[in-house]
């Protein structure tokens, strides 16, 4: 294999794991939102039950 090849293999792998993290970080956010969602609808109603 050439010096080209190698670089232009590795550059590929680079790309691919990087990719495979951000796809983690994205659905990490996902899950955070839709606990943030969650929390915030459970103080609502602990809010409501404490006004009654």
């Amino acid at each position: 294999m050439t010096a080209k090849t190698v670089t232009v293999i590795a550059a590929l792998l680079a790309t691919m794991v990087s990719l495979a993290s951000c796809g983690n970080t994205i659905r990490g956010m996902g899950k955070d939102a839709a606990n943030t969602v969650n929390a915030t609808q459970d103080a609502g109603r602990r809010v409501d039950r404490a006004a009654r």
